[in-house]
């Protein structure tokens, strides 16, 4: 694993221990890494959205697809 040194000011600082405490992380790198992670996940999230609304539809979008897409979750949570 790499290493990387960051500067804050006090103020974040203190935000970051308060966070490692309060939400249970053992040292602030793990708060960091969590940090970064949510905020990949979050740029996956937006790649899949521009990529499907750049897409071209293939079904009309109704009150059956939305039917039809409610039961393939539930059919999904049932496994």
């Amino acid at each position: 694993m790499s290493t990387m040194n960051i500067s804050l000011p006090d103020a974040l600082k203190s935000f970051v221990d308060e966070q490692v405490t309060k939400r249970g992380y053992a040292t602030s790198s793990e708060y960091v890494r969590e940090l970064i992670r949510a905020d990949q996940d979050r740029e996956r999230l937006r790649k899949l959205l521009l990529d499907g609304a750049a897409s071209k539809s293939t079904a009309a979008i109704d009150d059956s697809y939305f039917s039809g897409l409610r039961s393939r979750i539930r059919q999904t949570k049932g496994k």
